[in-house]
């Protein structure tokens, strides 16, 4: 199993469109972000979390020619209006890609995007079914079933899905808050990659003293920071960290 960051910048990605990078120096191509997406590989199976903006670049630079099914976290844009670059699955599998969002994710994708799950005429068919995120779906991989766990967090006024593989990797790509009752997924894990949009507060993302908290409180192996700031040069972040945690870049991957 292989779990990919496709892109780790925060909404605007780093540099933003205008080509301001903050305090990343753009001589590290560790500090050029796209926006947040990460990808599943199994033997059998390529599962994408989220469709950024950014996807079709993703997606090329890394040579992925299939997608079997996409997993949403939650309703902002910076994790949906990508999804238009899944039409070319459907046009080479010559059927619909199951998505799965949970009840306020697919009621914004239905209205924003229509045309993905209504078929329109024979030359606009549907390219998407909107499936029901569950607690636990089943990934296959040799035969054998990887379970995908979703969790509810807090993400300023909306709640954010995070997935935990198999017990052993945690992504939590947008969060403020993660609920007492739900802390026991998170203990022990091999790999932890969690939201850090900056230095200071923010209302609805981890800051770094929040981030590096939590990662003290449940103790994974190895954590990753994501959805990373202009404030957040890599250099100068990495010097600031622990041993096992690292700030993510685009197309850092994981072998597990």
């Amino acid at each position: 199993m292989k779990f990919i960051i496709l892109g780790c910048g925060s909404s605007m990605g780093v540099p933003r469109a205008d080509g301001f990078f903050g305090k990343c120096d753009p001589n590290n191509k560790k500090n050029y972000r796209t926006r947040c997406s990460a990808l599943l590989k199994t033997s059998d199976e390529n599962v994408l979390i989220d469709t950024s903006p950014d996807l079709r670049q993703q997606l090329l630079r890394h040579k992925i020619s299939k997608i079997d099914k996409v997993f949403y976290s939650h309703i902002h844009s910076d994790q949906t209006h990508g999804i238009n670059d899944l039409r070319i699955f459907y046009i080479k599998n010559k059927k619909p890609i199951n998505v799965y969002a949970d009840l306020d994710t697919s009621k914004y994708l239905k209205k924003s995007f229509s045309y993905c799950f209504n078929s329109y005429s024979k030359e606009y068919p549907a390219t998407l079914k909107l499936n029901r995120l569950k607690n636990n779906h089943s990934i296959l991989n040799r035969k054998s079933k990887i379970n995908v766990k979703s969790i509810k967090v807090k993400h300023g006024k909306v709640k954010s899905n995070c997935f935990v593989i198999n017990k052993k990797l945690a992504y939590i790509s947008d969060v403020n808050k993660i609920y007492n009752k739900d802390y026991r997924f998170f203990k022990n894990l091999k790999y932890l990659i969690i939201d850090c949009l900056r230095y200071d507060f923010h209302p609805s993302h981890f800051n770094l003293a929040s981030t590096l908290d939590i990662i003290k409180l449940f103790k994974p192996k190895k954590s990753i920071l994501t959805n990373l700031h202009t404030d957040l040069d890599y250099n100068i972040l990495k010097k600031r960290l622990p041993k096992n945690v690292v700030p993510a870049y685009d197309g850092l991957s994981i072998n597990f």
